[in-house]
């Protein structure tokens, strides 16, 4: 009975001294990675300061200890400036979130507005019509550019008396004749058949309205395009000069 409880109390001094064991294996072993642990963060923090004494020695002539700490109270100053920065960037970040959505679709009608100008030809459009400006500046000079400033005005207003519907009749009626005159003359025609075709009242006609239109031209020049007769004797004076 003695040997069994001395036999129990071996083999309890046993598993105390297993547990003591583990427990000193745990702790070489945390030590161990300690170490460990401590050499790698020598050799990083040797690095590290090796690096920011390379470039602390970069900008040292261009900073000094003062201006740290200048700067330092400079920012401990206006703490509530930063938090107030930072709340207004924050409220932008929630405004940009809400305006993403409509500029969204605002881009979106945009290039669908462009695809609609593009099918329609309007860019066709516009880049013949810059082909024509470049043909227009290539043709004229700035002296004919000055002087269609100069009279603007008249062909303006010679432009407008043009599309009055009275004379746009009268145009289209002598284009509708010019289309229906037959211009071949017989080379054996005699004078005595031109005094005939003159005699004819139609002929007469033809030439009482162009003398009175030549006649109408000379004395009445103050009444083309609202000017008198002084301005355009001064102008014409000018371009003879």
């Amino acid at each position: 009975m003695e040997e069994n409880n001395m036999q129990q109390q071996i083999n309890e001094i046993n598993r105390k001294l297993d547990v003591i064991l583990g427990e000193i294996d745990l702790q070489r072993r945390h030590r161990q990675e300690m170490d460990d642990l401590k050499d790698d963060l020598m050799r990083v923090s040797r690095d590290v300061y090796s690096t920011v004494v390379e470039e602390l020695d970069e900008i040292s002539e261009h900073i000094q200890t003062g201006d740290v700490l200048h700067l330092g109270k400079k920012l401990l100053r206006n703490v509530k400036n930063i938090n107030a920065m930072f709340d207004q960037l924050e409220s932008m970040t929630d405004l940009f979130k809400d305006v993403a959505p409509i500029s969204r679709e605002i881009i979106i009608d945009f290039m669908n507005k462009l695809d609609e100008f593009d099918r329609k030809g309007y860019f066709d459009f516009m880049r013949e019509m810059n082909r024509a400006a470049d043909n227009v500046v290539e043709s004229f000079s700035v002296d004919d550019v000055r002087a269609l400033a100069d009279n603007i005005v008249t062909i303006l207003n010679t432009v407008k008396n043009l599309t009055q519907p009275d004379m746009l009749q009268a145009i289209d009626n002598a284009l509708t004749v010019y289309k229906k005159l037959d211009f071949e003359v017989d080379e054996k025609i005699s004078y005595v058949r031109l005094f005939k075709t003159m005699n004819t009242p139609e002929m007469r006609r033809g030439l009482a309205f162009g003398i009175r239109f030549l006649k109408s031209l000379v004395e009445r020049p103050g009444n083309i395009n609202g000017a008198d007769a002084n301005d355009i004797n001064n102008n014409k004076q000018k371009l003879i000069k």
